[in-house]
């Protein structure tokens, strides 16, 4: 292509969602990659995603229980702010009612 002056034109699949560049504290890693459970709503991790739609971009933040590997709480907006994790958190909190103890990692 480049030999016959051609070039692609692609458009962008995905959306930059993080900044690097701030001075913010990183929170302990309380997990450390120990991603097994002993019992239910004892280690709980947290994830968002997101993909495009016919009417813009969509994000899905999920909690799973690592125990059993199940999904215990989602939210879905089309924004990613903090208010949709805890939506979702908010959400497996109200259908699990974790013990004291609980770990979330993000």
């Amino acid at each position: 292509m480049r030999e016959n002056g051609l070039i692609s034109a692609l458009k962008t699949k995905f959306k930059a969602t993080t900044n690097s560049n701030y001075n913010y504290p990183v929170a302990p890693n309380l997990l450390n990659k120990d991603f097994t459970a002993q019992a239910k709503n004892q280690k709980w991790v947290g994830d968002i995603t997101y993909g495009a739609t016919s009417e813009g971009w969509l994000y899905l933040a999920a909690i799973e229980d690592l125990y059993h590997k199940k999904i215990v709480g989602w939210a879905l907006d089309s924004r990613m702010t903090k208010q949709l994790t805890l939506n979702a958190l908010n959400q497996a909190i109200t259908r699990e009612r974790p013990a004291k103890g609980l770990i979330f990692q993000r």
